[in-house]
């Protein structure tokens, strides 16, 4: 029989995205930062001893605050983002008018899959994929 954790020993609610960009992750994470606040924490190579890759490239990026997201320019040979079947889920994790906001944000330079808006089964969602390569799904109840 597997044991699971304790509350007391879980410090993050879950899983968090960790994206490696195609060389773009300082203006990736930075763009991300402008769209949703928090703290943005950036290494680079050089700072990480790292010889596989530009000296300024982004070892390790992390974004805290409302939405977490971390992130790596990728060394050579490593697969960057592609999602497929995947969104990032901002379902309810604000006021409308933030998601709206953060919506709007995301969509300059993205594609709006599916405007965000009121929906038969009464709520409002939308989805966009930004200009980064990621897939957010946003909305709320009404």
């Amino acid at each position: 029989m597997t044991s699971t954790p304790s509350q007391d020993t879980v410090r993050t609610p879950g899983p968090q995205v960790y994206v490696s960009f195609p060389g773009t992750a300082r203006e990736a994470l930075t763009f991300y930062c402008d769209v949703f606040g928090g703290e943005l924490t950036l290494y680079t190579y050089q700072d990480f001893s790292r010889s596989d890759g530009s000296p300024d490239a982004i070892a390790h990026g992390t974004l805290s605050g409302v939405v977490a997201l971390g992130g790596s320019d990728a060394a050579a040979g490593e697969a960057s983002v592609r999602t497929e079947g995947v969104m990032l889920s901002l379902l309810g994790t604000a006021e409308p008018s933030v998601l709206h906001e953060w919506f709007r944000r995301l969509s300059d330079g993205g594609t709006v899959v599916d405007a965000l808006a009121p929906k038969p089964w009464g709520a409002s969602d939308g989805q966009v994929i930004d200009q980064h390569g990621l897939h957010w799904l946003i909305g709320y109840e009404d």
